[in-house]
């Protein structure tokens, strides 16, 4: 037997993370009800290019995943995971990188977002100096996490810990691939897919940050909290066994599901719907060893609201994992997709799952680390209510307005004609289900601001224990295997355990994205399909800047109710030059991709500066400073050289001549205003001049089907 040793767990980084989880949740989710106010009062964009609802929905996003979400998760993982090993965290120096230098890109994302600066790739808009700072801070984290595991004094890796590593090891696989871009200055670059290959690997990320971000380690942090919280011993081991590992498996198969009835090739399509009804049996059997956990103690669950918090939580982990293979049929994706049914979706796994259940730890941890008794259990069951209530008032009424958007824009008449005709009116008819998401929203934040008062009031009734004295003997090696259970073996080799994880995601991710790379030559060529000229590119860039994609999709699909609509159904091959795609993921507004040449340039400007002159009762924020910022031409040559080098049919040294060729483009159109009535010094030289270009070209490179209005 060895020498018993004495050491410290290192309690002020937890405190430090669990503060920034409750400040970023409370301002990620702050933006988040002005970003809901937004739809309902479009004046509350302020006629303000730095607080549109284009702009600040992703900054909502964001700090609600990375910022709030991504705090709980260190916070999480640095108290359980010195307990679990027996030892303190590799470095404190690490850990306090770690800390800060995670803090830094969240402002870093909350000032960059707000100027338009974007990469457009949803939950990837950050710009390639700051994925370069996510990447060496999630390394740091990492070497701190593995320096600990190999440092401990406990031989076995409890369950918990496994989803560490695979989230670790997955989320670095993610985001390098879906950060493949070439910079053109210090913050703009191009990425290197285009179109389908783009969508491909965007959603391929997309869906498995949700899976391996959202997910994966809030699985860890419930079979580590909600035993704690309970005090009793996991349901099942087996059953934790079969969830681990079935789920990493499956999970990273399934972001095509996000990609239905577009331009991406139907066996993607098949093998995203087929995995996805596969992640069922993985996720409800997590969500049940959750719960059963909790056998016999559902009267310590009555009296204790962390306990309340953590069964609302798995229960929403439980109803979000069984609607999103749902959501992945099909015919049930065919109603679905584009409508508001997936932001309810989404929301009642960030509300819900990752909302409460970080909500219960919050309030389990802060009486241990100032080593006093919650300040108010009223005040926390209080919250709770309201957390709950919340939830229900946000997602109920925007399912309903979903269901209701896809049932109108489908509705044709006994003459087979369309009944609505006009887009806005599928908008305005469910404005009340907007009015009731918002009061939801601020019930649900309300809960938020008297937990940060109650955890303050907790911490000023005690005193920060920084570090805790604990006592181990060294940890015993065994090198037998004889008559041990087979995952014993690997519990208890991390390096192992590591490369089976990223063996396993690996497999599902490279038969995913090896295909990609081969699509190019698999798109069918459309010759009439060009790249886009210098004024129609510095148009599009503005239409990302402005964030036009989180309203307006750009795929119309092959249903007789789009095609009616919005016209020819779009090709795969016409996607070619687009760096990124921006096929987009719901629908506010009308689909653009046939917007090209349906009305005059007078129409465009005339609706980007106040859209209810062209569209009474319009919830679109206006752009007035588009008619007054000049078009930047600095980077112009720059851009066209980039695209080249991704093999872009530009002629040869034509970035030597873009600007003048966008000038005497820009001119044209110019002139056109002018003689429709918009009277305006120097409108050649306007940014809203490049946007109305780009929109004029959208769907035009063949001869779209004719449709019936668009406003």
């Amino acid at each position: 037997m060895g020498q018993t040793e004495t050491f410290y767990y290192d309690n002020k980084i937890v405190r430090n993370f669990g503060v920034a989880t409750a400040l970023w949740g409370a301002v990620g989710l702050t933006v988040g009800l002005i970003v809901a106010l937004q739809l309902i009062w479009p004046q509350l964009n302020f006629s303000l290019p730095y607080t549109t609802f284009g702009r600040i929905r992703p900054l909502h996003t964001n700090a609600a995943i990375f910022a709030f979400v991504g705090n709980g998760i260190f916070m999480g993982v640095y108290y359980s995971l010195q307990r679990l090993l027996k030892a303190r965290m590799f470095s404190d120096t690490l850990s306090a990188i770690h800390f800060w230098g995670w803090q830094l890109i969240i402002v870093a994302a909350a000032v960059t977002l707000p100027l338009g600066i974007t990469s457009s790739h949803e939950y990837a808009e950050l710009e390639w100096p700051i994925d370069i700072a996510i990447a060496l801070v999630w390394v740091v984290f990492g070497i701190n996490m593995f320096g600990t595991i190999l440092k401990r004094r406990e031989n076995h890796l409890y369950v918990a810990i496994w989803f560490y590593i695979a989230t670790w090891v997955t989320v670095t696989m993610l985001h390098i691939f879906n950060n493949l871009e070439i910079p053109v200055h210090f913050m703009k670059s191009i990425p290197v897919f285009a179109g389908v290959q783009d969508a491909l690997v965007q959603w391929w990320y997309g869906h498995n940050a949700v899976a391996f971000f959202l997910t994966t380690p809030y699985l860890g942090l419930m079979y580590y909290f909600m035993p704690k919280a309970a005090n009793r011993p996991v349901y099942s081991y087996k059953l934790s066994i079969i969830h681990f590992w079935a789920l990493i498996f499956i999970y990273i198969w399934a972001g095509p599901h996000h990609l239905l009835y577009t331009s991406l090739p139907g066996w993607a399509q098949a093998l995203g719907t087929t995995f996805s009804l596969m992640l069922i049996a993985p996720s409800w059997g997590g969500m049940l060893n959750g719960l059963l956990t909790l056998r016999g103690a559902w009267d310590k669950v009555r009296q204790d609201p962390v306990l309340k918090f953590m069964v609302v939580a798995v229960t929403a982990y439980g109803m979000s994992t069984l609607e999103g293979p749902i959501m992945s049929i099909k015919s049930v994706n065919a109603i679905s997709h584009y409508t508001d049914w997936t932001i309810a979706h989404v929301h009642i796994g960030t509300l819900g799952w990752n909302g409460m259940l970080t909500f219960g730890i919050l309030y389990w941890l802060w009486p241990r680390l100032y080593n006093t008794g919650l300040y108010s259990q009223k005040l926390a069951n209080t919250h709770f209510w309201l957390g709950t209530l919340g939830i229900l008032f946000y997602a109920i009424p925007i399912y309903w307005a979903g269901w209701t958007q896809s049932m109108m824009w489908k509705l044709f008449g006994p003459d087979g004609i369309l009944v609505y005709t006009n887009f806005l009116e599928t908008v305005t008819q469910i404005l009340p289900m907007y009015r009731l998401r918002a009061l939801g929203g601020t019930i649900y934040v309300v809960g938020v601001f008297i937990m940060i008062y109650n955890l303050i009031k907790t911490a000023k009734a005690g005193s920060l224990v920084e570090n805790v004295e604990a006592s181990s003997g060294p940890r015993e090696v065994h090198t037998s295997t004889k008559g041990e259970y087979w995952h014993k073996w690997i519990e208890k080799r991390p390096v192992q355990m590591l490369v089976a994880a990223a063996v396993l995601v690996a497999i599902g991710g490279l038969i995913e994205i090896f295909p990609v790379m081969l699509i190019d030559n698999n798109v069918p060529k459309i010759s009439s399909v060009k790249p886009y000229t210098p004024l129609e590119l510095e148009g599009r860039d503005i239409y990302i800047r402005e964030g036009c994609v989180g309203c307006h999709s750009q795929m119309i699909r092959p249903f007789r109710s789009e095609t009616e609509r919005y016209g020819e159904y779009s090709k795969s091959g016409e996607f070619v030059y687009d760096r990124p795609f921006l096929w987009g993921s719901k629908r506010t507004g009308p689909d653009l991709h046939r917007v090209g040449d349906k009305y005059p340039n007078s129409w465009h400007y005339n609706h980007m500066i106040d859209p209810t002159t062209m569209s009474p009762g319009s919830i679109m924020p206006p752009y007035p400073w588009l008619k007054d910022d000049e078009i930047n031409t600095k980077y112009t040559a720059a851009k066209i050289k980039v695209l080249q080098s991704l093999n872009t049919p530009y002629p040869n040294g034509y970035a030597d001549r873009a600007v003048e060729d966008l000038k005497a483009q820009a001119l044209g159109i110019a002139e056109d205003l002018k003689k429709n009535g918009v009277e305006k010094e120097g409108l050649e030289n306007k940014e809203i001049v490049a946007l109305i270009a780009y929109l004029q070209r959208l769907g035009t490179d063949i001869k779209p089907k004719q449709s019936v209005g668009l406003q």
